[in-house]
């Protein structure tokens, strides 16, 4: 599987969601949960061909996010969101980028600050999750196509606004504050 970081060509902005298609075509779901969550994105971009990747999308829109592996492989870097008071995995909107391995790595480094991530650029997990209504916003999904991202040796990640903190955590950490789909990735991902 090849390293890409964040000059990798591949990575390169896409703005049509051919691009975004195609990924989520080429997802092979490992159950029957991820094969509905797939159907319905897919079913999504049908209905919003043009701004399905565009927060002002107002039913939802497309999301990437990323599991930030340690080097040592047992834990993870997670978020305390500061909107949602909730931890999660790092990630964000795609403001307009069809390649979601991209935005997720853009992500994983704008919400860390840790220098010299690589992604495995084929999804690990998709999830589709209702974001509540806040302040001029309302509530409205999220369709989210999650990958897996290495930190090098070394590791050390800023807190940023969007989060009240980060930590590496273990599966173990995990379980006592994370909802389920955070959970069901950490579980494919940590050792």
């Amino acid at each position: 599987m090849p390293r890409l970081t964040l000059d990798s060509p591949e990575l390169a902005f896409q703005g049509d969601l051919a691009f975004a298609r195609a990924t989520l075509e080429a997802y092979v779901p490992q159950d029957p949960d991820q094969a509905d969550a797939r159907a319905c994105m897919l079913q999504f971009l049908t209905e919003h061909p043009r701004d399905a990747h565009l927060r002002e999308c107002i039913p939802g829109h497309l999301t990437a996010s990323a599991i930030l592996l340690h080097p040592d492989g047992k834990r993870a870097l997670f978020t305390h969101h500061r909107k949602l008071d909730r931890w999660l995995q790092l990630g964000g909107h795609c403001d307009g980028d069809a390649n979601l391995a991209a935005v997720a790595l853009r992500e994983a480094f704008e919400e860390s600050g840790i220098e010299g991530l690589w992604i495995e650029p084929t999804p690990i997990d998709l999830d589709i999750h209702m974001i509540p209504a806040r302040k001029e916003d309302p509530d409205h999904l999220h369709l989210d196509t999650r990958f897996l991202v290495h930190a090098p040796s070394g590791a050390e990640y800023v807190v940023s606004e969007e989060s009240h903190d980060l930590a590496w955590l273990t599966l173990e950490q995990l379980e006592a504050c994370a909802d389920g789909s955070v959970l069901r990735i950490a579980r494919q991902c940590l050792a």
